[in-house]
């Protein structure tokens, strides 16, 4: 019984360092791809380090504001100026698996903001567009808190180009 549990919570560990870094690369290709991101990240202070992490040792990801888009720190930054903590990597888990949004997970303690707290709903807001145009929609619907009105032409469209980037960026080592 207990290598069963070990070995459900090395799956779950790898999950969510598995979608920290799509959700991390897909910020990086949303910022360049769509106009709506590209408005929010105009609000953001130019060289702000922007951290996603799960605590205690848990998986993370830095972004750096620059040039008005979102750029991946490839090492852990010394000082970030946002950071969205989730307490427990099970608590990552319920929101990178469409079982709690991530609004539902702030709501029930399972996360903590450190920095500004209005840059932090710029930044959610932000993950929630690119959540509605990369996911299917009965998967996105579970994971933001209102699903935006757009048209399936410009669902597939938006989801095509940062898909295409992804894939590059990813190729690339980014």
């Amino acid at each position: 019984m207990v290598l069963v549990q070990r070995l459900q919570a090395k799956a779950v560990r790898a999950y969510v360092e598995l979608m920290m870094g799509v959700i991390a690369r897909g910020l990086v290709a949303t910022s360049l791809e769509d106009a709506e991101v590209q408005r929010e990240v105009q609000g953001f202070p130019e060289g702000m380090v922007l951290q996603f992490k799960v605590l205690p040792l848990g998986p993370s990801f830095a972004l750096r504001v620059s040039k008005q888009r979102f750029h991946l720190l490839r090492q852990e930054p010394s000082h970030a100026d946002l950071q969205i903590c989730f307490k427990h990597v099970t608590h990552a888990f319920l929101v990178f698996s469409f079982q709690e949004s991530t609004a539902q997970a702030f709501a029930h303690d399972r996360m903590y903001v450190s920095g500004d707290i209005s840059l932090a709903i710029r930044l959610v807001r932000c993950l929630g567009r690119m959540e509605a145009l990369i996911l299917p929609k009965m998967v996105a619907d579970l994971a933001i808190k209102r699903y935006p009105s757009m048209s399936l032409l410009a669902k597939l469209q938006g989801a095509g180009r940062i898909y295409g980037r992804l894939a590059y960026n990813m190729t690339r080592g980014e």
